[in-house]
């Protein structure tokens, strides 16, 4: 049978503008109905296609094992959750970790410590410092789209657990990953941070957070949730794409560090776009069928 060329103006415009068709989004709720949830199937759509908001948190949760395949569970899994999160909060508060002015991702923190048996004697506690910066913008992050606090909890919790232990072997090799890839895509740039012994210096400790204030960079975070944490090279790759000119025009490391980190927020989508976009364009798709 011939195509249907309303059909296909239609799905071409709704992609240009950022949407995904329809098939898509019936395809996802198709896969939330199994019973057990198929695993594999779930993080292959995440990865191929943007999760629609209204579906992300739950699948998030499923895909970092906050609740478990078989969906029949989740509301008493949930639940489960929900008062262990009470338990830990109500433990710090009893021993005067926090109190009601402290913020809620430093509350993050401390449970994160607290259930990682890393929490410092409460006479030697002080504010957190660099070291744990990266766990903060995670979760001011992860507070931008979850509502629930437990929630945002075992998100931020699972997602900086799955990163250390799934990705942790892989994160010292993204470097040389972004230098290969921005020698075949620019090599001027490339060159001219190399000259100037910037390359040792960038903000690679970044890594999850690159954008950590766009709501767009979630569509990221689907990607690495579902197994992919090369799709952070092209997200650095397209940045450095993206201000070539402006960092040309920098002659010293501290001013491209400096600059790195404090991204103009306003072309975030459009960044996030093409380093998805070349993300496809050397990683391929996944192959599995849906």
């Amino acid at each position: 049978m011939a195509d249907d060329p309303q059909r296909n103006f239609r799905s071409t415009y709704y992609e240009k503008v950022g949407f995904r068709g329809v098939e898509e989004k019936k395809s996802l709720e198709i896969l939330l109905k199994d019973n057990p949830l198929d695993l594999e199937k779930l993080s292959t759509f995440s990865q191929r296609f943007p999760l629609p908001s209204v579906y992300r948190i739950h699948v998030w949760k499923v895909l970092l094992g906050i609740l478990p395949p078989h969906s029949d569970s989740h509301a008493l899994v949930g639940g489960y959750r929900k008062e262990q999160y009470q338990d830990i909060l109500e433990a710090l508060e009893v021993m005067r970790y926090i109190n009601s002015s402290t913020p809620s991702t430093h509350i993050y923190l401390r449970m994160f410590q607290l259930e990682s048996q890393v929490l410092p004697r409460c006479s030697e506690t002080s504010p957190p410092d660099e070291e744990n910066e990266d766990f903060l913008s995670i979760s001011r992050a992860m507070e931008e789209i979850v509502d629930d606090s437990a929630d945002c909890y075992w998100l931020i919790k699972c997602f900086v657990n799955q990163f250390q232990t799934k990705f942790g072997d892989s994160v010292p090799h993204l470097p040389k990953s972004l230098e290969h890839y921005l020698s075949q895509e620019e090599p001027q740039p490339l060159n001219h941070l190399k000259h100037m012994g910037a390359l040792g210096q960038m903000p690679y400790s970044l890594w999850t957070n690159i954008l950590p204030d766009s709501l767009i960079f979630f569509r990221v975070w689907d990607k690495v949730i579902s197994g992919s944490c090369k799709i952070l090279v092209f997200v650095a790759l397209e940045i450095l794409l993206s201000y070539k000119i402006r960092l040309m025009g920098i002659n010293w490391p501290e001013g491209v560090v400096k600059f790195l980190c404090n991204i103009p927020q306003e072309n975030t989508d459009a960044i996030v776009t093409k380093a998805i976009d070349l993300w496809h364009k050397y990683c391929g798709t996944p192959m599995h069928t849906l």
